[in-house]
């Protein structure tokens, strides 16, 4: 930007009303320059399971150094949480540790968008006595039943004779969903022999290792390691392999949610945890990774809203009036030391 101004012909009134003018002009834009420069970054809030919310946060981070556009902000809350808070407009990404249900679509019109991210198994665990003491294998009729409150002590499975600590998880986790589907018969399943309710895998991990006389299950991401004893489920251990092929009773797929189509937010975060930087960290963390595919996240234009389509902000503009406020305080100080 060039400015040229002449000192010939302004008398020092005339002078002195300029340089408020200019000094006023200079405070405006710099003013507007902060704004614009502060509020670039658009935020994309993410929910929901907390067997994903480790991959998550981790992918969140990852994405959030590389680039500057969106800020990922990623909460926990249960898979059922995180679907409805897409639904209700509280947040731009679910997490779910299983398919959305019908009853789900159908009480929000069936615009749910699910975005495979990674394999996942539940494994069911045993405090160390218990399987020091002989129980490396359980039927999935004989964990029904302990979890129905049918079988009670562990010598009755060929164990200690104790009784038998059962662990569940919350109302609305994604992992309790699809441990009732596949073991109890029914999602909705009562579990009359649970003794304690656990509000994360994490938490079932604690209680079964601080107790001798436990069984919980939890995400496989929470079994790495030489620190939980883990059962084989109908004679089938749980491992890649078993989990991918389908042949493990308790595996499962991990997704992530949107309402409708992803906005630009949503869609550059999801393309980035099914790429390859994304699958490395889901396998870094225990997590078994999809196959890559090149092919993006499809947007469905017809279901974004108008909001959704709005460009997200640029840096540029707030750049170039901070040059513009430079310049204009330079010829202000030019003009005043010329009167002076």
């Amino acid at each position: 930007m060039m400015v040229i101004l002449s000192r010939k012909g302004f008398d020092s009134e005339n002078g002195d009303n300029i340089n408020r003018l200019l000094i006023l002009l200079a405070v405006s834009l710099f003013l507007g320059s902060i704004d614009v420069s502060l509020g670039t970054t658009t935020e994309v809030l993410v929910s929901g399971s907390t067997t994903v919310l480790p991959l998550g946060e981790m992918a969140a981070e990852a994405f959030d150094l590389q680039q500057n556009e969106f800020h990922i902000s990623v909460t926990g809350g249960g898979t059922g949480a995180g679907l409805t808070n897409i639904a209700e407009g509280r947040s731009n990404v679910a997490m779910a540790s299983r398919e959305v249900t019908t009853d789900e679509k159908e009480k929000y019109n069936d615009r749910f968008q699910e975005f495979l991210i990674a394999y996942d198994g539940i494994g069911v665990a045993v405090s160390k006595s218990i399987y020091d003491g002989g129980v490396k294998n359980l039927t999935r009729d004989q964990l029904k039943k302990i979890y129905a409150g049918e079988i009670t002590k562990w010598s009755q499975l060929g164990g200690p004779d104790s009784d038998i600590y059962v662990i569940a998880r919350e109302q609305g986790s994604g992992t309790l969903d699809t441990f009732n589907e596949v073991i109890m018969g029914n999602s909705k399943a009562e579990t009359p022999g649970v003794k304690t309710i656990a509000m994360s895998s994490a938490e079932v991990k604690t209680a079964v290792t601080g107790s001798n006389k436990a069984i919980g299950y939890l995400g496989f991401s929470y079994i790495q390691g030489k620190d939980l004893d883990t059962v084989a489920l109908d004679g089938k251990q749980m491992t890649v392999e078993t989990i991918k092929d389908g042949s493990y009773s308790l595996a499962r797929k991990l997704y992530l949610v949107t309402f409708g189509s992803p906005n630009p937010g949503a869609k550059a975060y999801i393309d980035f945890l099914k790429g390859p930087q994304g699958q490395k960290i889901a396998e870094e963390n225990g997590f078994i990774p999809v196959e890559y595919s090149a092919t993006s996240v499809a947007v469905q234009t017809n279901q974004t809203s108008g909001k959704e389509n709005q460009p997200s902000a640029k840096k540029q503009p707030g750049f170039e009036l901070t040059f513009a406020l430079a310049g204009l305080l330079g010829v202000s100080c030019i003009l005043h030391r010329r009167k002076v």
